[in-house]
């Protein structure tokens, strides 16, 4: 069995809503041992290992079930086996993850999809990896192969390092706990790093958090309680009660500030924290000696301070609020009259909720040095048998990261102690801030009992809180949220996917022009690249959750546009959890027998992804029978559709039961856009009247128009902010490169644009019969090689009766193909037709085809040139002059229909000339 690819879904995906990680599997000669076959000795082998499959429901879906499929019958594949093994790898290294899918191949015996879900995909990685080599690992000798473990190779080591490196991935207690609240409070959220940092929400509306710090935190606050002197000088001074303090440098400045404070003292770090270095209850100098020394290890500059007596506590303030205290305890052992300490240690340590550090809520005991000079001072040692009930200190601090516990008290704090805390972390200036206080009874207010302030922390762990090792756990990563997003402020930003297989670019374009009337900062993400605020910032095919992703951590976005294909979706899902409206402009051949979606329906299923999501509106094509069906399968507040069809039944009933839908009507002056909306019916605009629409002629921008009106309108933008945008955008180069250009600047019509499939050339030779030519119709006609012969002879078949002159072209990339197989296919597909030999011309480089259809074209000619790279194209028609070139080159005159069709064969040597202007008009050499 191997994994022949993989795929990696960040977001809501054709399997999923979540996070998935989809192999491709072939089990080769496994495919013919299923689970039965294999035997008892391996299912229990199997379950011995991993004893939580037991629990695995499958789809039986109660505990049991999966254990009931490896028995029952033949049993089940490996496949589905290493599904549920890499899901409970997760489950025993910390991750809440349950969903998973493993179906066969068609056509493809042995080879299955399988599908599990995942919260880290690192980890995920390694949880299939580990998988497959432990159920290799279990096969017997006759089926294992040559990629079997070694063997020296053993599961339970193996599991425990796995388990480790996913913990340390994973977040911490306390940013954890944020994350939660924000998924509570639907907030957003995405992780920027592989620790802590992270950032909630989208745009403009985003704060960040690492660990516990916050866009809120004050530098100066954060400074000043790292700075103890000025934290106990400010304190001091505002009457709050701290110990008496000094800072030293050397040995015997500690030990006469020890004299002037008075014995016992407290020694610590200036800028330490997590306990380290820190002394405390010091009395002689020969204490006060080794104190120093420990704490020179973390910094030059020593405090030196009056011990306080008391228990410590943590006091939690959020946003000048107390949310929570927790006292704290060092860490200790309790005698059960029968154990050693070292005995009594690793007893603790097996509490499941004890890990290595910041991993878990609690952390791990240490029989380190420390530990043994406490022990010591007590007259024990690690062989020691402590009486019953007997407490015995391995630390002098009561740091959770040195294996404190907490007990929380913030149902029986005195109220003020209380306010003494919320006023300390105001005077630091905070916004998240701990107070550690020392009192032996936090019940009694520090007038009366006593006690002192002997640190403020900025950043505080969450950990003791959320998980007391008694008590009653509290909810402090609410407030945080509540903090960084108040009740009514807005945590995202509008979020529109456009998806289909034709316009999508046009209408992402035309959408983020109206939002950006509006007053938006807009982020748009298409095929040409990643754009902040109409200016490009990212070139490339930008239309995947990487684009996303860039448009989404951007703290200048105010909208976000995202153009949805399919090629993004297919690889790695979508790159955010929801959006707020969500469009499907139509579904036709395009891209058909590549990465297993082979037909219109499975297409449909694919770009159905972002209408699931949407939830404040779906926008539908009525008039497209695929994006109809998708109705079915939207959970969003409004249902629009949009129909070029004023009689379309399906939508006359909607409309009439108070649904909203975009419709093109009739009118005396052309046709309108009309807009309905709960029974109200409103004239939008008249379709000539948008620029793009080439007074109306190109419907397919009609329609486009139509949708990107309707995403607007779902998006509580005004119709007069509508109307602005439709009437100021057009197909000009700067607007929509690629997209149905116009050049009327030579003796002929040139329009180029990107159109690459058959209905989308099909929109663009209609159009040609709209603008009319009062000569010829000429077509550099392409189709990119990685399409299904029969999509390639369909465009040639279209475009047949639309033109006098084909010019046969390639891409740059064949992607599969010959040199110039696509030019010769299309060929081929139009003398079928019934074209003339001597109305096609084969030249199958993309640069010579343009040259040449440029030269051939006459005044009154119209010339349609499906370009590749719009940008190199573009510029070959803006800057070609007839004249020019016919003078440099007297053989390309204008080819009529009574000329021999030519054939172009580029040798590897040769080179195109450039006019006599220095623009090039073909490729040269190594270009």
């Amino acid at each position: 069995m191997k994994i022949i690819s993989t795929n990696a879904y960040t977001g809501p995906n054709i399997y999923a809503h979540f996070p998935v990680m989809r192999h491709v599997l072939d089990l080769g000669e496994l495919e013919q041992w299923p689970t039965a076959r294999l035997g008892t000795t391996y299912i229990d082998a199997l379950l011995s290992h991993l004893p939580g499959l037991k629990e695995h429901g499958c789809s039986y879906r109660t505990a049991g079930g999966f254990e009931r499929r490896l028995r029952e019958d033949e049993g089940t594949w490996l496949g589905h086996v290493m599904e549920h093994v890499a899901i409970e790898l997760q489950n025993v290294a910390g991750a809440d993850v349950s969903f998973g899918r493993t179906r066969s191949i068609d056509g493809k015996p042995g080879h299955y999809n399988m599908v599990f879900q995942y919260l880290d995909v690192d980890v995920a990685r390694e949880a299939s990896q580990l998988s497959l080599r432990f159920l290799h690992s279990l096969l017997p000798a006759e089926l294992q192969t040559d990629n079997k473990p070694d063997s020296q190779w053993n599961f339970t080591d193996e599991l425990e390092a796995f388990v480790h490196r996913a913990q340390r991935r994973a977040f911490g207690p306390s940013t954890a706990s944020l994350v939660r609240a924000a998924e509570e409070r639907g907030i957003p959220w995405i992780r920027l790093n592989s620790q802590s940092l992270v950032q909630f929400g989208h745009g403009r509306h985003q704060q960040r958090i690492q660990a516990t710090t916050t866009s809120k935190t004050s530098n100066i606050a954060v400074e000043l309680a790292s700075d103890k002197e000025e934290t106990n000088a400010i304190l001091r001074d505002l009457g709050l009660p701290v110990p008496d303090q000094r800072i030293v440098r050397s040995s015997s400045d500690a030990k006469r500030a020890a004299r002037r404070i008075g014995v016992p003292v407290v020694m610590k770090p200036l800028s330490g924290n997590h306990g380290r270095g820190v002394s405390v209850n010091l009395k002689t100098d020969e204490e006060i000696e080794a104190a120093f020394e420990k704490a020179s290890q973390h910094g030059r500059n020593i405090v030196v301070e009056s011990f306080i007596e008391g228990f410590d506590h943590r006091l939690l303030v959020v946003d000048g609020k107390l949310v929570a205290a927790a006292k704290r305890m060092p860490g200790h052992v309790i005698g059960d009259g029968k154990h050693t300490v070292e005995e009594l240690v690793a007893i603790v340590n097996q509490d499941p909720r004890r890990g290595i550090g910041h991993e878990k809520v609690l952390t791990r005991l240490e029989l380190d040095e420390q530990a043994e000079k406490l022990l010591s001072l007590s007259g024990y040692d690690l062989h020691t048998v402590p009486p019953v009930d007997e407490i015995v200190f391995l630390r002098a601090t009561a740091n959770l990261s040195t294996g404190g516990i907490a007990i929380d008290v913030t149902d029986s704090i005195h109220p003020d102690n209380i306010a003494m805390a919320e006023r300390t972390i105001k005077a630091i200036g905070l916004d998240i801030g701990g107070v550690d206080f020392l009192t032996k009874d936090i019940t009694q207010s520090y007038r009366e009992a006593g006690g002192g302030i002997c640190e403020v922390n900025a950043g505080p762990g969450f950990r003791m809180h959320v998980a007391p090792s008694e008590g009653t756990p509290r909810d402090v990563a609410g407030p945080v949220l509540d903090m960084l997003f108040p009740e009514g402020a807005p945590s995202s930003i509008p979020i529109a996917a456009i998806t289909g297989t034709n316009g999508k670019t046009t209408t992402s374009r035309m959408l983020a022009h109206i939002l950006k009337m509006r007053g938006y900062t807009v982020g748009l993400t298409s095929t040409d690249g990643v754009y902040i605020d109409g200016q490009l910032s990212v070139s490339g095919d930008m239309t995947g959750p990487i684009s996303a992703k860039i448009i989404l951590r951007d703290p200048s976005i105010d909208a976000a546009v995202m153009e949805t294909a399919r090629g993004g979706m297919l690889r790695s899902g979508l790159g955010f959890q929801t959006c707020n409206v969500a469009v499907c402009l139509n579904i036709s051949s395009d891209h058909l027998g590549l990465k297993g979606i082979d037909t219109l329906e499975q297409l449909a299923e694919l770009k159905r992804v972002p209408i699931e999501v949407a939830t404040d509106a779906a926008v539908l094509n009525a008039d497209d029978v695929l994006c109809l069906q998708m109705a079915d399968y939207t959970e969003a507040k409004t249902l629009c559709y949009v129909t070029m069809n004023p009689a379309h039944p399906l939508v006359k009933r909607h409309i009439q039961a108070g649904g909203q839908a975009v419709v093109l009507e009739q009118g005396m002056n052309g046709q309108m856009i009309t807009l309905y909306d709960n029974e109200v019916h409103v004239p939008l605009l008249w379709a000539h009247l948008i620029p793009a629409t080439l007074e109306g002629r190109a419907l397919h921008n009609v329609q486009n128009a139509m949708f990107a009106a309707a995403l607007a309108y779902n998006q509580n933008t005004s119709l007069d902010h509508i109307r602005q945008g439709l009437r100021t955008f057009d197909t000009s180069f700067f607007q929509t490169p690629g997209r149905m250009n116009i050049y009327n600047e030579h003796p002929f019509k040139v329009v180029m644009d990107y159109a690459h499939n058959p209905a989308a050339v099909k929109a663009m030779c209609e159009l040609v019969e709209r603008l009319g030519a009062d000569n010829r119709k000429l077509v550099v006609l392409s189709a990119p090689g990685d399409r299904r012969d029969e999509d390639i002879f369909e465009i040639a078949h279209i475009a047949a009766s639309h033109f006098d002159h084909f010019i046969c072209r390639c891409d740059d990339n064949r992607r599969g193909r010959g040199e110039d197989e696509v030019a010769n296919m299309l060929k081929d597909q139009l003398l079928k037709d019934g074209i003339t030999a001597e109305q096609i011309t084969v030249i199958a480089d993309e640069q010579l085809a343009t040259s040449a259809a440029l030269n051939m074209a006459t005044p009154g000619d119209l010339l349609l040139v499906l370009a590749d790279s719009v940008k190199r194209t573009w510029k070959q028609i803006i800057y070609f002059n007839a004249d020019a070139s016919m003078e440099a080159k007297p053989s390309a005159a204008p080819v009529r229909a009574d000329i021999p069709a030519m054939e172009f064969d580029l040798d590897d040597d040769l080179e195109i000339i450039s006019d006599e202007r220095g623009v090039r008009i073909a490729r040269e050499t190594g270009d």
